[in-house]
């Protein structure tokens, strides 16, 4: 009896595998290539709306160009940006949560591995530039001597800011407008005064806030740009300083 049972049942398992073999080659190719082609889109539409509500702006993501937020930020890293005033660290200035360097002394609050909150800002507001991501240092009000907040180490020379003084005089000193005054972690001055923004940093030309970083897969997206279009901006100023741009 047992023989006969399994010699019985031999025969309609070899049928039905038959049977899902058919089935399955009766599925034309074009199909499961479209299927997952639409999948594969969806995946990553879907992606993208998450970290478009998590950020607030779009693209949340940004390619580092240049070197001068080194070593926290290095060419090819991918920067996660979010919108400034989304989760504002303590002592943000009033109305722009943001953070900068002189107000997160005496904090705990810290951006890549230094005081204050790193931006992505279009420099003086044209929308033509590569923005820049640079570290917000200091607040200053339209009008302003803010040299006498700046760091001298960040400065020139004797730089001065009132017309007729004795000294290299800034040139936008006192500030035109109010606004953050910016720099490169890795440059030696500020970037009001290596003439990578021409005026303290408008907080409607903000983008957003560094919020964290992931190396190399920026290449990906500096190497599409690069063979798309020729380089406009080669990151530097007329001091050799460079500026760490951003590209979305």
């Amino acid at each position: 009896m047992s023989p006969r049972r399994q010699g019985g049942n031999s025969p309609s398992h070899q049928r039905g595998g038959g049977r899902r073999e058919s089935s399955n080659s009766d599925v034309p190719n074009w199909v499961i290539y479209v299927w997952d082609l639409v999948s594969s889109v969806a995946i990553v539409a879907l992606i993208g709306a998450l970290l478009f509500t998590a950020s607030g702006i779009w693209p949340p993501m940004v390619a580092v160009e240049s070197g001068s937020m080194e070593p926290t930020l290095q060419r090819g890293d991918l920067v996660f940006v979010m919108e400034a005033d989304r989760f504002p660290g303590p002592n943000a200035h009033a109305g722009t949560g943001i953070v900068s360097a002189r107000a997160a002394q005496g904090t705990d609050y810290t951006k890549f591995d230094g005081p204050g909150d790193v931006i992505v800002y279009k420099p003086d507001g044209n929308e033509q530039e590569t923005p820049v991501i640079h570290r917000a240092m200091f607040w200053v009000e339209e009008g302003e001597n803010w040299l006498d907040k700046a760091n001298p180490d960040y400065l020139r020379g004797n730089s001065v800011c009132k017309r007729g003084s004795s000294g290299d005089r800034v040139p936008n000193c006192p500030a035109p407008n109010a606004g953050f005054i910016t720099k490169g972690d890795a440059n030696p001055s500020y970037d009001q005064i290596s003439g990578i923004a021409g005026s303290p940093v408008k907080p409607k030309w903000i983008i957003g806030t560094a919020e964290l970083s992931v190396p190399y897969l920026g290449d990906i997206r500096l190497s599409a740009s690069a063979s798309a279009t020729r380089p406009t901006n080669t990151g530097l100023t007329a001091s050799g300083e460079a500026a760490t741009n951003a590209t979305g």
